[in-house]
């Protein structure tokens, strides 16, 4: 297994480094911020603290980001782009987690940022031969690019803020999704050589914010960090994992996510047949359900990581050569999704 970088490999040690300190340093002075703004978490009757908590803790994990993406990321037009994404993402979060904006005001900010993204060239532009395991050609898909570009990334950003439900839940989710799709980057050559420390940068972002956030919670990460999270793993998988060319490859993002998108996907259509707004808050979550089976916070949570863990390790045997090992990720992908459904969501609450 051979593993390429188009940069120097002390980057991708001092790029997490700085981002785990700065997120790490400036969270104390971050939920400071937060009180003093009123930016707290009231306990009610979704809400699983018991007692009122800062938010906006995600504005030390975007400092922390786009510091060490600054110092150590070559700047291209694609780069430039995530960065202005992340700064529109990250002020709509920003003032929903402070003022709490209509729905629909926060899916337009999303769908902005979504568009800066593609206006600087991250975009879903192609899919492979669709030969089951075969490295064919790629088919352009034309016009369908535009839709399915802007399409992936709210879907992401609202897949990381949906799950955002238990202490430490979305941001080790992240961090994991982050760190298997790093290692996959770093397997299979792609289009964009600053995908695999952009990666590096945001899983080091995100362990300097879990010992704040990890049960008991000191300050949630709020709409500022969850969507912000969403937002990256969502450009990122397009300027990198969806360009390889292998049709089988196309899993590794969904496995990356699995968790945050399956939530997102059973969530919406719930809500719909239930006559319901999609936007219709409920405790009808994957955590949720986990909370109802009898286990505790750290257990639900745990448990979350395990799986999104064994997901994300299967991503990268899949990036890797040989068809046995990808028939055999396929069967424990399918053990695994049996098992969730039969322990989780056949369990009556």
């Amino acid at each position: 297994m051979n593993v390429s970088l188009s940069f120097p490999v002390w980057k991708l040690l001092a790029g997490p480094l700085v981002a785990f300190i700065t997120c790490f340093c400036l969270t104390p002075p971050v939920r400071r911020f937060a009180v003093n703004v009123d930016a707290i978490d009231v306990p009610n009757e979704r809400r699983i603290n018991d007692h009122p908590i800062p938010r906006m803790g995600g504005l030390a994990i975007f400092c922390g980001f786009v510091l060490s993406v600054i110092l150590f990321v070559d700047m291209d037009l694609q780069v430039i782009g995530l960065l202005l994404g992340c700064v529109t993402i990250a002020v709509f979060g920003a003032l929903d987690d402070i003022l709490g904006l209509n729905p629909w005001i926060k899916l337009g900010g999303q769908f902005l940022a979504a568009y800066v993204a593609l206006r600087c060239g991250i975009v879903f532009d192609a899919i492979s031969n669709p030969g089951f395991l075969d490295a064919g050609t790629t088919i352009q898909i034309g016009w369908l690019s535009v839709p399915v570009t802007i399409l992936w990334i709210v879907l992401c950003t609202n897949a990381v803020n949906l799950i955002d439900g238990l202490d430490g839940l979305a941001v080790g989710v992240s961090a994991i999704s982050s760190a298997s799709m790093m290692l996959v980057s770093m397997i299979v050559p792609v289009s964009t050589g600053s995908v695999p420390l952009l990666l590096a940068c945001l899983t080091g972002a995100c362990l300097g914010f879990m010992p704040y956030n990890m049960n008991p919670a000191k300050i949630f990460m709020g709409d500022v960090g969850s969507q912000f999270l969403g937002y990256v793993l969502a450009c990122v998988s397009i300027m990198g994992l969806f360009k390889f060319h292998a049709v089988i490859t196309l899993i590794v993002p969904f496995l990356a996510l699995a968790i945050p998108l399956f939530d997102t996907v059973s969530s919406f259509f719930r809500r719909i047949l239930h006559g319901q707004s999609p936007f219709h808050a409920d405790r009808g979550h994957i955590h949720h359900r986990l909370l109802a089976t009898g286990m505790s916070q750290k257990q639900a949570v745990a448990t979350l990581y395990g799986v999104s863990a064994v997901l994300g390790i299967i991503a990268v045997m899949i990036a890797g050569p040989g068809t046995e090992i990808r028939i055999v990720c396929v069967v424990t992908v399918f053990v695994i999704s049996l098992a969730v459904w039969f322990f989780v969501f056949r369990k009556k609450k």
